[in-house]
């Protein structure tokens, strides 16, 4: 979090994480704006200025919309017939000023509002380099689960408040979560490709998880760290009893995954991004956010607007800003492995073909003969379902769930304790209660 701001001191109200708003005495946190904000701010007046272009077409008619617009399309050429084009003209734009200025309003409040993260950690059981290993259940008896996070963002997304928190919900239902935290790419780090970090830290936390467990223990990743829990299944049979892959990519190009338009960016980047990752030993979080802004361009500033009309004393305000502090506290991906999502997986859909390898051994989740569970949610954005499903037609026997929300709010939303929560824990307790021998899941896979 960045430093406070000097000055007077002002009285503020601010809502606990497990209650009501309380009053304290604090001067404003100092935050940054949504990062990279230049971009999207050139990208919602470039919005803006395309659309001034194109309002002539639309009022003719000859606009060439997308299928889905089709009827939409000509619904408007229709009611435009006699409106006049200058009154027209000002009307749009006096409603795209309206947007930015709302959004523009939503950030400043959001860098002004005086949430803070304080939620204290638990004990490091494990530390490696940047890696490091928290235990969110003590000698509770219960379960082990080692949870895998994505590369790219912090991995408190999965403890992001105490009311939005997935790990501390699996403790009190009486599992051990353990939480592998990759942190920021180290000297050492910055030479991993996606292989090392699953022969590396994922290794050796599963190794150390499985001594605290006393045996073969559950292993839950998170988007790109499902990818890598997929790996580390198929490398360590004998170690992993269960594996749960929320919202975790596998086929880049499935059918209505991926936007082909991002794709096709992609494609047309990839000298770039290969000169860019020679010459750096690591992709920097602001470019790492640029490239995540190309599946949804309007999505920060939407989402902006509609934070500047919530009341900034709301426990929505206060989760709103605390998942948007999450969003800004990205760290950067070490260079190898860089080249292996952008260029092994959304380039060349090495996962999908089989091309990526571990140990000298392609990554074949249809080799797994783990109990596994594949959560897919319905609405997210930043892992399209196709691109998930294609691990629940690979691995045989996986259950597939389908929760109704996006790809964050499915771990740390409003509706993540019914829609994911409590039936992973149901699914993780009989599971792990009734696992397969050890020698039966190795003889399996050869």
């Amino acid at each position: 979090m960045a430093g406070r701001q000097t000055g007077p001191t002002t009285t503020l109200a601010m809502p606990r994480q497990d209650g009501p708003p309380r009053r304290l005495t604090a001067s404003p946190p100092r935050r940054p704006a949504p990062r990279p904000l230049l971009l999207h701010l050139a990208l919602s007046n470039l919005t803006m200025l395309s659309s001034f272009a194109a309002l002539p077409h639309a009022k003719l008619g000859s606009l060439n919309w997308s299928e889905p617009l089709n009827q939409a399309g000509a619904d408007l050429a229709r009611d435009l017939v006699n409106v006049d084009p200058e009154q027209f003209f000002f009307a749009v734009a006096e409603a795209a000023r309206g947007r930015l200025k709302a959004a523009l309003d939503g950030i400043a409040g959001y860098r002004a509002h005086p949430y803070q993260r304080t939620l204290p950690e638990p004990p490091v059981i494990w530390r490696a380099g940047a890696a490091r290993l928290l235990d969110y259940g003590g000698d509770n008896g219960g379960a082990t689960v080692l949870f895998v996070p994505s590369l790219v963002n912090r991995a408190y997304v999965l403890d992001l408040t105490l009311r939005r928190s997935l790990l501390r919900y699996l403790a009190a239902a009486g599992l051990r979560p353990l939480l592998l935290d990759w942190g920021s790419p180290g000297a050492r780090e910055c030479r991993y490709a996606l292989a090392d970090y699953v022969e590396g830290p994922l290794a050796a936390a599963l190794q150390v998880a499985n001594l605290v467990g006393g045996g073969p223990v559950g292993l839950a990743g998170y988007c790109l760290g499902g990818t890598l829990a997929v790996a580390a299944a198929q490398r360590y049979p004998d170690q992993v009893a269960a594996l749960a892959l929320l919202a975790t990519p596998w086929d880049f190009h499935a059918p209505a995954g991926v936007p082909v338009v991002a794709l096709r960016l992609l494609a047309a980047l990839q000298p770039t991004l290969s000169a860019l990752l020679a010459g750096s030993p690591v992709l920097s979080v602001d470019l790492l956010q640029a490239l995540l802004l190309g599946l949804d361009p309007a999505s920060t500033l939407r989402k902006f607007a509609a934070f500047s009309r919530l009341d900034p004393e709301s426990d929505a305000a206060s989760e709103f800003v605390a998942l948007e502090d999450w969003l800004n506290d990205g760290v950067p991906l070490a260079g190898p492995a860089a080249r292996d999502c952008l260029i092994g997986f959304y380039g060349r859909n090495a996962a999908q073909a089989g091309q990526w390898r571990v140990a000298g051994a392609p990554v074949e989740p249809g080799r797994l003969a783990v109990p596994t569970l594949v959560a897919v949610p319905e609405e997210d954005r930043v892992v399209p379902a196709p691109t998930a499903l294609a691990l629940a037609q690979l691995i045989p026997g996986a259950v597939l769930l389908r929760p109704r929300a996006g790809h964050i709010g499915m771990v740390a939303g409003g509706k993540a304790e019914t829609v994911l929560w409590r039936p992973l824990v149901d699914w993780l307790r009989a599971t792990l209660i009734s696992q397969t021998p050890v020698s039966e899941r190795r003889a399996a896979m050869g």
